[in-house]
């Protein structure tokens, strides 16, 4: 199966086989995966914390309304975090990038101020879910991307100082009777004609 294919077949899965479980090679795999992911100037300002701990899934899930069910019943749950404070990261990117990319950050980030740096951050995050998920789909693991989750007692349960939470995605094998499979509930997309342009 094409790329293409698996891409049709993928989905939001919405109900887990509690006994199914992700391999170790396969985790490996992603971690990896989601290490490379790309960046704006190579920024990086993220943390990704893989749970497979049954006692901290149950305590995140309790933080997670609707989605405590597929966190509980996940073979791992990835919580993608990002830096909490700016000069956190531009002591990083000093550190480690060339002085063009320093620049960058600071003539057309820095500029617009605090709530610009975090949302500009926060992007980075989200183009390595992109790259999660596509490698979910290649390598045949069901997933769940999750935004409804509270990302302040996320915050208390991992404690990780330097990082605060933004979303996390469930992993894992989807139950038979999972009702959202693309076989039972049709895949449904704008067409090609609304959302791709020539020119």
């Amino acid at each position: 199966m094409n790329f293409l294919e698996k891409m049709k077949s993928r989905y939001t899965v919405k109900k887990y086989d509690p006994q199914g479980k992700i391999s170790e090679e396969k985790i490996q795999q992603l971690k990896e995966i989601v290490q490379l992911s790309p960046s704006s100037i190579n920024s990086q300002p993220w943390n990704f914390v893989f749970v497979s701990d049954p006692d901290i899934k149950e305590k995140l899930g309790e933080a997670s309304y609707w989605n405590k069910e597929k966190i509980v019943e996940s073979s791992h749950l990835i919580v993608f975090q990002v830096l909490k404070h700016a000069e956190d990261f531009e002591k990083q990117i000093e550190e480690r990038l060339p002085e063009g990319s320093v620049n960058f950050y600071k003539n057309f980030v820095k500029t617009k101020g605090e709530a610009a740096i975090k949302s500009w951050m926060g992007h980075q995050v989200y183009l390595s879910l992109g790259v999660l998920l596509a490698a979910c789909a290649e390598m045949g693991i069901d997933s769940t991307p999750m935004e409804g989750i509270d990302p302040d007692q996320y915050d208390i349960i991992l404690n990780n100082e330097n990082y605060e939470t933004l979303f996390a995605v469930a992993l894992g094998i989807k139950a038979e009777n999972d009702s959202n499979q693309p076989n039972i509930t049709p895949k449904t997309r704008q067409s090609k004609e609304q959302v791709i342009v020539e020119l």
